[in-house]
């Protein structure tokens, strides 16, 4: 028989497993306290290939008995933020942390499953990153919209996902058998100063090929083509995995990068 769990006890051990990893692993420390959701795995999640890719999976696509999606949220440390601000090219430690979170985000996501084995629930997950579509550039499993309905951030005007500690990190998510019920952290209110009326925009500024904008947001062909010549003819991102595609110049030092911007 299945034993019951809690959301408050998932996020309880995927604190304590986000803190112990840089110790067990030697790893240098990007990460702060990671944030997570749960919702019902209901109706709400029918509109995902209307608000993100149209061939975007469901979550009982992906465990036809599930009745929970989780997504968390791991957030960068301050002093990462603030490297990743200097100049138009991303630093090396951003591009370093990008690569350490998706394992650390894979690994977590393993222990999450065995978690809820452990408990006597199935679970079903897809990788950090790679489920990327390179024609259409978008993801057929889309972290962000799926925290969107969670109930884990709003989205900006650059695309970026803003939670309570802030747009800087990196998500994660899943899908269990196990009942968690819903326990969002933020309603449907904008977080996004500019969403909100306020004069910001400051994501915009900040885009080195001006690939974001207040009318259209973020265009994908200009910052995909950005983050790619950024991994293959810089010497700063040399070496680096073929997939580590990274940029953060719109996440680093505006108001939404380490929380939730006050108007």
């Amino acid at each position: 028989m299945a034993t019951p769990v809690t959301s408050g006890e998932l996020r309880e051990f995927i604190e304590k497993y986000t803190a112990d990893y840089p110790r067990t692993t030697g790893l240098k420390n990007y990460w702060r306290a990671p944030l997570l959701v749960t919702a019902t795995a209901d109706k709400r999640f029918d509109i995902l290939p209307e608000i993100a890719a149209d061939d975007h999976a469901l979550p009982k696509e992906l465990l036809a008995t599930g009745k929970t999606v989780i997504v968390f949220f791991v957030p960068f440390i301050k002093e990462l933020a603030k490297e990743n601000h200097k100049g138009d090219i991303p630093c090396r430690n951003w591009g370093l942390a990008y690569e350490a979170t998706n394992t650390l985000i894979n690994t977590l996501c393993e222990q999450i499953k065995l978690f809820f084995e452990h408990a006597g629930y199935c679970s079903a997950l897809v990788p950090a990153t790679h489920n990327f579509d390179h024609k259409k550039l978008m993801a057929r499993w889309s972290h962000k919209h799926l925290g969107y309905i969670a109930g884990l951030g709003r989205f900006g005007v650059n695309a970026q996902f803003i939670t309570p500690k802030g747009c800087a990190g990196r998500l994660g998510s899943l899908v269990t058998e196990a009942d968690l019920g819903d326990s969002p952290l933020v309603g449907e209110t904008e977080l996004c100063l500019y969403k909100n009326g306020h004069n910001c925009l400051a994501c915009v500024k900040r885009c080195p090929v001006g690939a974001v904008s207040a009318e259209t947001g973020i265009d994908r062909k200009k910052c995909w083509a950005r983050l790619k010549s950024n991994l293959h003819e810089t010497k700063e991102l040399a070496g680096l995995e073929k997939n580590s595609h990274v940029c953060g110049k719109c996440q680093v030092l505006v108001p939404c990068s380490l929380n939730i911007p006050k108007g």
